[in-house]
């Protein structure tokens, strides 16, 4: 008996796909290729991208000084908490712990101001007055003299002169200056400032630990505890940066104010107070406030704005050599070479402000690429 076997299936031809480009008739109707609709989709909804982007861009630049004494008064909060902790751990409630920190800063603040100011006015006021026995004294110094025969002419002595004529004219100070109403506005806008930092600055310290808190919560819970560990290891790596930072430019600011002591230097205070400000900025920092008071030192004589230069070189090599590795070493852990292009990529970028966070911000990168980046590539 024969079983009969079953028949093949026959599938219908496969009809031509008709060219994308071509439109398709049906019955009486013309259908639309489907693409046409998608292009017009994606080309609106991205005009309405760049547009939005625009209008977020203009929106941050509008609001870029607010942004700035925010992200100001953040660093200072996190520089301020690890002295904030310490006396916690010795029995001070935070509270407590908070005002006294805040309280010493301000008081710091207000006694190099009322130090200060004095001094700049009664130096202004002397150098207005002997101007032009300085331009004389400097003139006939004998390093213009030297620097005079190597030019082979009087083109040094001419340029002083022509410095001398034009400061000693009101009105090219006025317009240096911006006048007087741009820079009393201009002192006035720094004084509010410094007061909205100094209010976000104790809001933060208050509520630091609670922010870091309500952040953990946007991350997933398995990735909770390595995100609040984490985030611990970059905010005690910026406090320490930043009191490493003040250290180093305080011990700057008291050797410049006995050594420009010692040599007569004009100023000495508001010099060592410049030297402590510029110490803040890495790298290029110490620098310039070297050449500052050196220029300065002028006033005084060739001789001890010789002797300053002399000094800032050798402190130069002992803070790049000795106090820096010392103290930074044990604040942030970053490769000499990721510094310098850190530093120079902040100020390039956000200059002060961006050469001061430049390393905390390369610090937190290396502490992400070790502890979240790097273990994960080992368990693939």
């Amino acid at each position: 008996m024969r079983i009969p076997l079953p028949k093949p299936r026959q599938t219908a031809p496969e009809l031509p796909t008709p060219p994308a480009d071509a439109e398709v008739a049906k019955g009486s109707e013309t259908v639309v290729p489907e693409f046409r609709i998608r292009a017009f989709r994606v080309g609106f909804t991205a005009t309405l991208g760049v547009l939005l982007a625009l209008l977020l861009g203009g929106i941050v630049g509008q609001l870029s000084t607010v942004i700035l004494y925010v992200a100001l008064a953040l660093f200072l909060a996190l520089g301020l908490d690890p002295v904030v902790s310490w006396m916690q751990r010795k029995g001070v409630p935070r509270w407590a712990a908070i005002l006294i920190v805040v309280a010493a800063v301000i008081g710091l603040f207000v006694a190099l101001i009322a130090t200060i100011v004095p001094i700049v006015v009664t130096e202004g006021t002397k150098i207005v007055e002997d101007w032009d026995e300085i331009v004389v004294a400097v003139r006939e110094s004998n390093l213009i003299t030297w620097l005079n025969g190597l030019a082979g002419s009087d083109v040094i002595d001419q340029g002083i002169v022509a410095i001398g004529d034009w400061l000693s004219n009101p009105d090219n100070i006025g317009s240096l200056g911006g006048g007087l109403l741009a820079v009393g506005a201009g002192i006035a806008g720094g004084f509010t400032g410094a007061t909205i930092v100094l209010i976000l600055t104790l809001y933060f310290l208050g509520t630091l630990r609670g922010m870091k808190r309500a952040s953990a919560k946007f991350v997933p819970a398995s990735s909770r505890r390595g995100y609040i560990e984490v985030s611990g290891d970059i905010t005690d790596a910026v406090g320490r940066y930043v009191i490493g930072q003040v250290s180093l430019g305080a011990v700057n600011g008291v050797l410049s104010l006995f050594y420009l002591s010692i040599i007569g230097a004009p100023a000495p205070i508001l010099l060592a107070f410049v030297a402590f400000l510029c110490s803040l900025v890495p790298l290029v920092g110490t620098l310039t406030g070297a050449i500052i008071i050196t220029l300065v030192c002028f006033a005084a004589s060739p001789v001890t704005a010789l002797a300053a230069a002399i000094y800032y070189l050798i402190y130069m090599q002992v803070e790049a050599y000795v106090l820096s590795p010392r103290i930074m070493n044990k604040a942030v852990a970053v490769p000499g070479a990721l510094v310098v292009i850190a530093a120079v990529a902040g100020g390039t970028l956000g200059g002060v402000l961006g050469a001061l966070v430049a390393i905390p911000v390369a610090a937190s990168i290396i502490i992400i690429l070790e502890k979240v980046v790097f273990p994960r590539q080992d368990a693939r």
